[in-house]
């Protein structure tokens, strides 16, 4: 294994460049839901060329739409292929699948970025754009991974079936398209942006949609009225005790490192219609983080519970409830053994290559590990390079390093994984 590991380092050494040069492509697209058509253009044309047999779809049909884990604010995906490339194995080994995401968020506010959010810039080795740490550098980790393999002639017993899907950021259609597809695999692995940390489980999240009512009057006579936005602010004290509780309960020591390891988070509240009018209507927006040892249903049914004792904080709410709506995406919560063989393989590939013990925490946010693991039955672990805390903010960026030195990490966990045919 010593002799094989120098000759893929030598190989992504020699074509450092090829990365460099691949990932500024990708970046350099605005591939933000529905527009990805031309980043899996470019997909496409790296599979063909490292000799991967290549299967794009435009995801669709009833099985998918009304599948009880689909989640997107659309049924139409004209224009928004999967794209899914497989390495048959020389057989007897072990299946693996490398999965990632080529959805971005959108650049938000221009002005709070140096450079053009898709500039794919490179500055003192790190290259900037929207998308590139979350997770462009992670699936060109993987396709050099790949490519590393095909060109030193490194035959694998097992099939390596690598997705750019679709649909990550509003939950996972993508992939659950690819699981309908009969994509399966013995294991899989997720290159997020985890800082090469790796990830053995992922905590899954829910919206909702909370209504506050109120009664309305005049506002120079606002006390004859009733606030719905007073009431609201009842309503967030209240769930934040529901988060206490529920992140009381969490004693895994992957989560030691977590200040919040669930999180319930109002992120949007919109009531009233008129400045001189008290308002009679606060929705309340946001999301539910799920635990991995609890499914979606039952972290609902918590909160409908609970919900459920506003009447005794306030009795306006006993004649007056509130509404709960689950609504928009969602991600399964997933996890993998951390005794799985995978684990054991992807830890000691690190140690080969960085000469030190990783970090093994849990996943802070949800990503398409809960579906492979739960629907599509392949135990999922997330490891990637890209700067966790640059996902979704401005200036985003990647240490090209980090990409590198994923790239061989994941090379040499395929090998030892899908097995080496002599």
């Amino acid at each position: 294994m010593e002799g094989l590991q120098e000759r893929i380092k030598q190989w992504l050494s020699t074509n450092r460049e090829y990365g460099i040069s691949l990932l500024q492509q990708l970046v350099q697209v605005a591939s933000t839901q529905g527009n990805e058509a031309q980043a899996q253009h470019i997909v496409i044309k790296a599979l063909h060329d490292i000799g991967l047999i290549v299967d794009s779809w435009q995801p669709e049909g009833e099985q998918l739409i009304n599948h009880p884990y689909f989640a997107s604010s659309r049924h139409d995906f004209k224009g928004s292929s999967n794209v899914v490339g497989v390495l048959r194995g020389a057989g007897g080994g072990r299946s693996i699948i490398l999965n990632g995401h080529i959805d971005v968020v959108p650049a938000g506010d221009r002005t709070q970025w140096q450079d053009d959010p898709f500039s794919g810039k490179v500055v003192d080795g790190k290259m900037y754009g929207r998308g590139v740490t979350d997770m462009k550098g992670g699936n060109v980790a993987l396709l050099m991974a790949i490519k590393a393999l095909q060109e030193i002639g490194i035959r694998l017993k097992g099939d390596v079936i690598f997705q750019s899907v679709i649909e990550e950021e509003s939950g996972g259609s993508g992939t659950l398209a690819a699981i309908l597809r009969g994509y399966q695999a013995d294991a899989a692995i997720i290159p997020e942006p985890t800082n090469l940390k790796i990830f053995p489980k992922q905590q899954g999240s829910q919206w909702f949609k909370i209504h506050v009512k109120g009664r309305a009057a005049h506002g120079g006579t606002r006390y004859e009225g009733v606030s719905a936005i007073e009431k609201s602010y009842l309503v967030i004290e209240h769930i934040r005790k529901l988060e206490e509780i529920r992140n009381e309960r969490m004693i895994d020591p992957l989560y030691r490192n977590i200040p919040i390891p669930i999180p319930i988070n109002i992120g949007k509240i919109t009531g009233g219609d008129w400045p001189s009018s008290v308002a009679d209507l606060v929705t309340m927006e946001g999301r539910m983080g799920i635990s991995p040892d609890e499914t979606i249903e039952e972290a609902k049914v918590e909160m409908e519970n609970w919900l459920k004792n506003l009447k005794n904080v306030d009795p306006w709410f006993q004649d007056h409830p509130h509404i709960l709506e689950w609504y928009g995406a969602r991600w399964l919560p997933g996890s993998i053994d951390v005794e799985h063989d995978l684990m054991k393989i992807l830890t000691k590939s690190y140690r080969t290559v960085l000469k030190d013990d990783p970090v093994i925490e849990a996943s802070p946010w949800g990503t398409d590990g809960g579906l492979l693991t739960t629907v599509g039955e392949t135990p999922s672990i997330v490891f990637g390079p890209g700067v966790t805390k640059m996902a979704h903010f401005p200036n985003e960026y990647i240490e090209i390093d980090k990409m590198i030195e994923a790239a061989e990490i994941i090379a040499l966990t395929l090998v030892e994984w899908c097995g080496l045919k002599e």
